[in-house]
């Protein structure tokens, strides 16, 4: 019989797979969606790992980049924390193989990006970090005899009693199974695949935002949400990054007149990304295309650069080193989460989350760049501890047999929340969002759930009266002081809320949840 009280990680990205190797020799299973390493948003990471390794470079500094990036709501003691480890952090994966890029006297290449104030981004493989370290702690997760794999097999629900989590239910080849554990993670990423332009790939979904709502756990912070400025403009869909490391090497946005828009402005091209991604979104607004140009600065030196970059350019017809390249923004990240304490522990027992799907305080209202690979190693490899560490008052897990769990469905829900949570976001469209959503939910069906965690994104962005970082407001376009503090929203706040927009009390169906 499977031990209930091995560790279970839902997951299979570089927080996930972290986790997995610190806990060895202990045993531990991991549960990934499709094969391990064919899908999630760290294959997809070009920008690199932000670490202050540099002569010239501190964690301090780095921990202020990070709390000025954060608007007021990241936490400085998370930041320090993390920060600090950042060295290690590198040295870590180096130590597990990962070829980082290096100068020819052997030292580190150090890249520039957006709100930092040193050259700090490690890279490996020029624009292919994320892939790069994938493939080597896959290949070490392969290799660990203590760490179990079960692909192609997809999280659908937790299972919880009074005394905290029992398991996981999931979805694959042979239907609907449990897995029996006192100790599950949630590493499942990031939510872009929500909404119809992204970065990210199709199934970063935000199901695991989704599995702990359902089973009481609290977010916080959701309506922060990081669009990258400067995705390749093919139209709708999973769109192609053009890293912030290209304008790290003096790339710069101009329109179709040739204009640098952003000439003159406070750090121009290498602004905090909630900044530019605003200042692109104004620009198209006004009736302008906006493109990056790379022909001068990287010019000829894209290729080997930027190889990755510039071979889906190719794909799509253009050369950097010829041609301007279409942006637009895409949503790229969410500084928004389950709510964790420092250890990565939820609201509920036996249950951890990390990476993506968490909100450590780390980020605040808008992310540092690269500082999400960092997190993730960092807390990946402390998890382990914590959880080892945690008190589990040990039972047998006894569950009924489930009926199929519906996959998720967010195709409409998509199209909602693309008009609603948008670079910019206004009152009156929040509103007729969470009303088009309660709509959804009372249908039933694969949407509801996807429904219902698209209304308490909304209304908390709704509930923010103020700008502040990610979260812009057309309505209330300052920062406001009375709310510089995070946000906590949970399944009581829809219960609670659900019949207050454009809708009769009464008149609403209900929902099993």
């Amino acid at each position: 019989m499977t031990d209930p009280s091995r560790p279970l990680i839902v997951g299979g990205g570089i927080a996930g797979l972290v986790a997995a190797l610190s806990f060895a020799p202990r045993p531990v299973q991991i549960l990934v969606r499709g094969q391990l390493g064919s899908e999630g948003s760290s294959l997809w990471a070009q920008g690199g790992i932000a670490a202050a390794v540099g002569s010239d470079d501190d964690p301090t500094l780095h921990a202020e980049d990070t709390l000025r990036v954060g608007g007021g709501l990241a936490d400085p003691r998370i930041a320090e924390r993390i920060t600090h480890a950042g060295p290690w952090a590198v040295e870590y994966l180096a130590r597990l193989g990962v070829p980082f890029d290096r100068e020819r006297a052997g030292t580190l290449r150090l890249g520039l990006e957006g709100g930092h104030s040193k050259h700090r981004i490690v890279h490996a493989g020029g624009d292919a970090t994320g892939r790069i370290i994938m493939e080597t702690l896959i290949r070490h997760v392969r290799e660990t005899p203590s760490i179990e794999i079960v692909e192609a097999c997809e999280a659908r629900a937790l299972e919880r009693d009074e005394e905290g989590i029992l398991g996981v239910w999931a979805a694959g080849r042979a239907g609907t199974s449990f897995f029996p554990s006192l100790r599950v993670i949630l590493a499942t990423g990031g939510i872009g695949g929500l909404f119809p332009a992204t970065t990210n790939p199709w199934g970063s979904r935000g199901e695991g935002l989704l599995m702990a709502l359902l089973a009481g756990a609290p977010l916080i912070d959701m309506e922060f949400i990081q669009y990258h400025p400067t995705a390749l403009d093919t139209g709708e869909g999973a769109l192609p990054l053009i890293s912030e490391a290209v304008r790290g090497d003096g790339a710069v946005l101009v329109d179709e007149n040739g204009t640098r828009f952003l000439a003159g402005e406070p750090q121009a091209e290498l602004a905090p990304r909630d900044q530019l991604a605003r200042a692109v979104w104004l620009h198209r607004q006004n009736g302008h295309r906006v493109f990056l140009d790379a022909r001068k600065l990287p010019g000829p030196a894209f290729p080997s650069r930027f190889p990755s970059i510039h071979a889906v350019c190719l794909a799509h017809g253009l050369d950097p080193r010829n041609d301007l390249l279409p942006v637009c923004p895409a949503v790229h990240y969410h500084m928004g989460g389950i709510e964790v304490d420092e250890a990565c522990g939820t609201a509920i027992p036996g249950l951890w989350a990390v990476g993506e799907v968490s909100a450590t305080g780390f980020h605040g209202a808008n992310r540092l760049a690269s500082n999400s690979l960092l997190e993730a190693v960092v807390c990946g490899h402390d998890l382990a501890r914590s959880v080892g560490d945690a008190p589990i008052r040990h039972r047998v897990p006894r569950v009924a047999s489930h009926e199929p769990i519906p996959a998720f469905d967010g195709q409409t829900v998509s199209t909602i929340l693309g008009r609603s949570l948008g670079v910019v976001r206004e009152r009156a469209v929040l509103e007729s969002a969470l009303v088009d959503l309660q709509a959804e939910i009372d249908k039933g069906g694969g949407g509801q759930s996807m429904a219902l965690l698209g209304w308490i994104w909304v209304w908390a962005a709704l509930q923010r009266a103020e700008s502040r970082g990610a979260h812009f407001r057309l309505d209330h376009p300052e920062p406001d002081p009375n709310w510089e503090h995070r946000l906590r929203v949970s399944l009581k706040d829809w219960r609670t809320h659900k019949g207050d927009y454009g809708m009769k009390p009464g008149s609403l169906k209900g929902a099993s949840f």
